[in-house]
């Protein structure tokens, strides 16, 4: 298949999982085409059938924002044409399945152009819940999901929530989000010492959270939680990730007195490794339609403490993988991490079912489940 994605080429969820499927269709065969306004951070070396196509940006004194909608459909019509494109799959409704939708239309009234371009949306999260931020955008994301030709969800709650809140008619299949759990698999402690001897004290647990530190992942209900472990556990805390929130979570830290104890890391490409030091994961979040941060930590055999929010009990089962407590209850979530932490026997327990759990959703098992859906959408 030849197979056109559009996705946000950030370090958020939706980027990774649209790039790393890229990845993995190419190298089963097909041919692969990104569109999108920068190179997608995953796409970092080179392989064979991908390619990538920028969105250029231009600005005139007539418009006060850039036209991105617009210039994503040009550049998608361009690129359907002369790569003979069967599909696009567009990661987020708004503006991506609306500008694929744009493109489908016009390469219809040109006469030399006799295929039929699919159109398959996948929702992530963002765009469902921005339409309750912002309720103007829900005509146009409600019909962009009608009129693609196929629609998938990252999670059982997203499918329902889309459905149920927007009354959304169009049939959605629930694909969720998946992990290379070769490459996120726990390294030895001989492999990690370098990072070890510079990150955390001897002796120390170590608690790692993951975000892009907006108010929504909640970063100050993590602090606070280690907060309390360290009265009772040993421990150090890595953050890793950089956003809006960082400067208040770094005073938080300092009028707690946790300066010396926790670290700011900001944006990662050695994950892997950091993660093979970790002993639990922190994700207490107001809203995750999946949690993939939570999926690569489970993979290198790191239990999580969680909200029970969106998509997150489908991921993290509780009493088994993690637990989950309600936003913001953060002394539950410090009680169940010491817990863990104290319990050797109990804990090797829930670092085994974690790593176990994230098999479920190994890449190449729901890459295929994606193909599949493909060639139902193309009718093969």
């Amino acid at each position: 298949m030849k197979i056109g994605i559009t996705c946000y080429p950030t370090y958020g969820g939706s980027g990774v999982v649209a790039t790393e499927l890229g990845k993995t269709l190419a190298m089963k065969g097909h041919e692969v085409h990104f569109i999108s306004y920068a190179m997608p951070t995953r796409l970092s070396s080179y392989i064979g059938n991908i390619f990538y196509h920028e969105v250029e940006m231009y600005k005139y004194p007539v418009f006060d924002y850039p036209l991105y909608s617009i210039a994503l459909t040009s550049k998608m019509v361009e690129v359907v044409k002369f790569h003979d494109l069967d599909l696009i799959h567009a990661h987020y409704a708004i503006p991506h399945a609306s500008s694929a939708y744009m493109a489908r239309e016009i390469l219809k009234t040109e006469k030399k152009n006799s295929k039929n371009i699919k159109i398959i949306t996948t929702l992530h999260g963002t765009d469902i819940t921005l339409v309750g931020l912002e309720p103007s955008f829900l005509p146009t994301m409600r019909f962009s999901i009608e009129q693609s030709d196929g629609v998938t969800a990252v999670s059982k709650y997203l499918k329902d929530k889309t459905i149920s809140n927007y009354q959304i008619e169009k049939d959605i299949e629930v694909i969720y989000n998946f992990i290379d759990t070769e490459k996120y698999k726990r390294k030895k402690m001989t492999e990690c010492s370098a990072f070890k001897k510079n990150l955390v004290k001897p002796g120390n647990k170590v608690l790692v959270h993951t975000s892009n530190f907006r108010p929504v992942k909640r970063v100050d209900d993590v602090i606070k939680i280690f907060s309390k472990v360290r009265e009772s556990v040993p421990s150090n805390l890595l953050l890793i990730g950089d956003g809006p929130e960082r400067s208040a979570c770094e005073r938080l830290c300092r009028e707690l007195g946790l300066t010396d104890y926790v670290k700011f890391m900001g944006k990662q490409e050695s994950l892997v490794e950091i993660l093979s030091l970790a002993d639990l994961f922190l994700m207490p979040s107001q809203s995750e339609s999946f949690g993939l941060s939570a999926l690569e930590a489970m993979s290198c055999e790191v239990p999580v403490i969680s909200s029970s929010v969106g998509g997150l009990p489908e991921l993290n089962l509780h009493g088994e993988t993690g637990y989950i407590a309600e936003i913001g209850d953060v002394d539950r979530m410090a009680k169940y991490a010491v817990e863990l932490l104290s319990n050797e026997k109990k804990y090797k327990l829930f670092a085994n079912a974690a790593r176990e759990r994230a098999e479920y959703f190994n890449e190449e098992k729901i890459v295929s489940v994606y193909e599949k859906f493909y060639e139902k959408t193309l009718g093969r």
